[in-house]
Order: C-alpha cells, then sequence, then structure tokens
C-alpha cells in the first residue's frame, strides 16, 4: 500500500500537510487506491512511486506558481505525476502539444521536451486534482477523496505563501479559485488546451510571458519554460 512518507517528498510538504494526512479521510483515500494497486486485474497510473512526485519535484518553500489539471492521463507510459507532464520518450498528448503552441507563440520558445520536471524544479507545482487513475478509464478515482486532498494543498499555498500564479485552464480547474486569495495572489484563467476548447480563448492568452512579469514584479525569479 503506497503511504505519503514513503516516497521522497519535501519536509517543507510534511510539514505542511500533516494535519491532513493523519487525518481518517486521507487514510480511507490511501486504502483504497492501495487496493486497486494491489489487484493484479487492474492498472493503476502513475506507477505507485510516482504518485506524489508533483510534491517531491516542487518543493513547498519553493513554489511560486500551480499549474492545476484534473486527471493523470490514462493510456500506458504517459502519466508520471505532473500535471500535462510526459516522460520524454512519450509522444505529446493533445493538450500539451497546444501548451508549446501557446508558449511559442507568447515567448518565441519552441520546446520539444514533454517532461515538464524541469519547470517543477524551478518551483511550478504541476498538480492534478486526482492523484491516480485506473488504466483506460478517466475519472476513475474521482470518487476516492483526493479533490479533498489536493484542494487542501492549494488553500495552504494560498493561505501560507504570497504572490503566487494560479494558473487555471478549463472550467474545472476554475472551479477551484474560491480556495484562492485573489488579494494575495495572481490568477489566470482561460479555457483548457485540449484541441476541443484551445480555440475558444486559450490561444493568445499569453499565461508565460504573464506569469514571468508577475514574478519579476514582486522579486522573484522567473520560469524558464524552454
Amino acid at each position: 500500500m503506497i503511504m505519503l512518507m514513503q516516497v521522497n517528498i519535501d519536509k517543507s510538504w510534511q510539514a505542511v500537510l500533516s494535519s491532513y494526512t493523519d487525518s481518517p479521510e486521507f487514510k480511507t483515500t490511501i486504502k483504497l487506491v492501495g487496493k486497486d494497486y494491489s489487484d493484479k486485474g487492474k492498472t493503476v497510473y502513475p506507477p505507485s512511486e510516482l504518485v506524489f512526485n508533483a510534491l517531491a519535484q516542487a518543493p513547498f518553500d519553493n513554489v511560486k506558481v500551480v499549474i492545476l489539471g484534473q486527471d493523470p492521463y490514462h493510456n500506458p507510459g504517459q502519466a508520471h505525476g505532473l500535471s500535462f507532464s510526459v516522460p520524454a520518450a512519450i509522444k505529446a498528448p493533445p493538450s500539451l502539444v497546444n501548451i508549446f503552441k501557446e508558449l511559442n507563440a507568447d515567448m518565441a520558445i519552441s520546446r520539444t521536451n514533454t517532461d515538464l520536471t524541469d519547470w517543477a524544479e524551478q518551483g511550478v507545482l504541476l498538480l492534478n486534482s486526482t492523484l491516480t487513475v485506473l488504466k483506460n478509464q478517466p475519472t476513475s478515482h474521482s470518487n476516492f477523496g483526493w479533490e479533498d486532498f489536493t484542494d487542501y494543498i492549494i488553500k495552504s499555498i494560498s493561505d501560507k505563501k504570497e504572490n503566487v500564479v494560479f494558473i487555471l485552464w478549463g472550467a474545472y480547474a476554475k472551479s477551484k479559485r474560491a480556495l484562492i486569495d485573489t488579494n494575495k495572489h495572481l490568477v489566470l484563467e482561460s479555457p483548457h488546451p485540449s484541441p476541443l476548447s484551445a480555440y475558444r480563448g486559450f490561444f493568445g492568452s499569453r499565461p508565460f510571458s504573464k506569469t514571468n512579469t508577475y514574478l519579476k514584479s514582486h522579486g522573484l525569479s522567473k520560469i524558464v519554460w524552454l
């Protein structure tokens, strides 16, 4: 069974999340998820050691930007615990293709590396609201309690930090705005980068340059998006 403390998560996250991870609700979530990982008839993504990869790669103390996704990718080899990201050897999914198109249009950056770990290492928390999913079954773990946990993460960042950029793509991500103190942080909203909605306002939204302008204006280092 996967447990929070068995993976490489920076101590700064442990201090912030301990009151939730010690709760009966979180223990129930872990029990439900662990049961599916242990079931030889089921395949769960991402690999169990990468469930908390977003927290491992972006320690709480370093977080400057949050990019919120909904579900991990549910096709083989794609999910590795970072929203919108896939391992370098994997073809970019359509939403990531469109993210890179907007990055190029916004900042004239032609990124080809589909693994966004380097963004996370600079303080970009690539957080999915639901941290696990069954193979080929989107939203299959959406009723396991993950959203309560990730809402707690978002609220904790909002409450305990200042001048964080929250990037909310699509209606689902926008629903999390209520968790964020907009007097202390910048919220950037647009349609989702999915091919179904990208042309409704995601393209042209310029989230990458807007993020860096805001960070610079508050004396914070910019994100190298390349």
